[in-house]
């Protein structure tokens, strides 16, 4: 269960770490939604919110 206190801006994540660690060993990475146009480039090589979200030419596909 997660546990949301807007006043206090926390977020609580009740779930025991056993089974974090159990979910987390089973997880595949999914497909790509887009494999081919616009769509798959800009997903490509976006970068994250936290780094301004802006496309790196850098990445490689």
């Amino acid at each position: 269960m997660i546990t949301i206190d807007a006043e206090k801006r926390e977020l609580a994540l009740e779930v025991p770490s056993a089974e974090l660690k159990k979910r987390k060993k089973s997880w595949k990475k999914p497909a790509p939604r887009y494999t081919r146009g616009v769509l798959a480039k800009y997903a490509a090589h976006v970068t994250s919110a936290s780094l301004g979200a802006v496309t790196d030419a850098d990445l490689k596909l």
